[in-house]
């Protein structure tokens, strides 16, 4: 208890201190926003291909687990500063209490590779201002918690032992720090006179930082840019100067203003970013080549741990949602929210275990797949994949028919090789009878779904497909 007593006094006493950091120099002027569509797909080329990602919010509000005084939130357990408009010097109760020992960054990442996914995306900073590093601009980070390591070291160590790339979410909204504006009314340690240049050179800070001393990173994911402070002008200087420390990363479209709210995509055809960022919903259709997008969506109610939230989605709905995204040319982004403690709440991990198993199976109808030619599958998606000697269409069929057989409308291409992608126990692939017709394909399935969530079937073509 001594040491927490005096924990807590340090915590709140750097707030009512000068401010730690300095003003960041800017990096070489450097223009990146207008490379070529080649030079794009090339860069997102391993991010294309991956299709599936984990979403990671960890912080001090997975300490508060929903919870304040006692009284639950009816927001994100992730908003709770913002939601219980609780005092930055109140709210800083929590780094004391912060001590995740059972964090092991390696088992997070196995969950995650077991799972089928290729990358992780990580907060770095919520909006609460919070580093889950520990950084030389400020000591409102992990260092100040009784934990001392620093998590996303861990992670990157990690990352590169299993193959999986790290990636980083970095609030640009910041709940905390003196400089930034607008502030919220609750605030009780905000400067009296706040420079927001000051605060744009400390999160650059910051990011120099995350982009200097944990490797190469896959992609920054930008959130928190929706308030009057943040800028286009203020987006293309961030993303040019991201892009000059890391120049083959990869920056999601929040680092601008053109996202038109939660459908994520930009509005009026800007490009500041690399790609849309759907939240909490897949689009009806795909946008066809160039542009790329993602959706992030969580497995219960909220982004942040809170006990009380136990509507988790269905493994199966997990699956059919990454089918989904594929089918439309797009990517899925998964979330966890781990507790304080450091572990990835069980009903999270049973869940990715079943999509695992999924995967383990239907991975090749996934990674590197492209859009569907079909407008529109009544019985379920496909994805496809298209090489110098043809093209293959993987049918994830949802409603496996009753009567022995699936309907393929619109498709003329002829058809050299039918098989479901699930093997038998002796590694055998069932070939499919197929039957063209004028303006459709019958092909001749076993009564029994192989699969319980979704099932795949293998189609071989000659040349590209003709669907409609």
């Amino acid at each position: 208890m001594k040491f927490l007593r005096a924990q807590f006094g340090f915590v709140v006493s750097l707030f009512l201190a000068a401010p730690l950091f300095a003003r960041e120099p800017a990096a070489p002027a450097k223009d990146f926003t207008h490379e070529t569509p080649r030079q794009i797909e090339a860069r997102l080329k391993w991010w294309s291909d991956a299709r599936f990602g984990m979403f990671i919010h960890w912080g001090l509000y997975s300490q508060a687990a929903g919870y304040w005084d006692g009284k639950p939130t009816s927001g994100a357990g992730e908003w709770i500063m913002n939601d219980m408009k609780i005092p930055d010097s109140q709210y800083a109760k929590l780094v004391p209490q912060f001590n995740p020992v059972q964090f092991n960054a390696r088992q997070w990442v196995r969950i995650a590779k077991a799972a089928g996914m290729k990358y992780i995306v990580i907060t770095s900073k919520h909006h609460d201002g919070f580093g889950m590093f520990r950084s030389d601009m400020t000591d409102w980070c992990i260092k100040s918690t009784p934990f001392q390591r620093d998590p996303l070291k861990e992670l990157s160590q990690a990352c590169q032992a299993e193959g999986v790339k790290l990636c980083f979410y970095h609030s640009i909204m910041d709940w905390h720090h003196p400089d930034y504006l607008p502030r919220k009314p609750w605030n009780d340690l905000a400067s009296p006179n706040p420079n927001f240049d000051n605060y744009v050179a400390y999160m650059k800070g910051e990011l120099k930082e995350l982009l200097t001393r944990y490797g190469p990173l896959g992609i920054l994911w930008f959130d928190g840019e929706w308030e009057d402070t943040w800028t286009p002008e203020r987006g293309e200087d961030l993303y040019n100067y991201v892009r000059g420390l890391q120049p083959d990363i990869i920056v999601n479209n929040r680092v601008g203003k053109a996202r038109a709210g939660m459908n994520g995509m930009n509005k009026n055809g800007d490009r500041v970013g690399d790609y849309g960022t759907p939240e909490q919903q897949i689009p009806a259709t795909g946008f066809g080549p160039g542009v790329y997008w993602e959706s992030c969506m969580t497995m219960n109610d909220t982004w942040g741990y809170k006990k009380n939230d136990n509507d988790w989605k269905s493994a199966e709905t997990l699956v059919r949602n990454l089918i989904d995204c594929a089918s439309k040319g797009g990517n899925y982004l998964l979330n966890v929210g781990p507790t304080g403690e450091g572990l990835i709440p069980e009903p999270s991990v049973e869940r990715l275990q079943q999509v695992g198993a999924w995967m383990k199976i239907n991975h090749d109808a996934i990674y590197g797949t492209s859009a569907s030619p079909f407008s529109k599958l009544v019985w379920g998606r496909c994805t496809s994949r298209t090489t110098s000697t043809g093209t293959t269409l993987y049918l994830h069929v949802f409603d496996w028919p009753t009567n022995g057989q699936l309907i393929i409308p619109g498709l003329k291409s002829p058809v050299t090789k039918a098989y479901l992608l699930k093997s038998n126990s002796l590694g055998w692939h069932k070939r499919l009878k197929t039957i063209p017709a004028a303006d459709s394909l019958t092909i001749s399935v076993p009564a029994a779904a192989p699969d319980q969530f979704s099932s795949t079937i293998v189609l071989k073509l000659t040349g590209t497909p003709k669907a409609e």
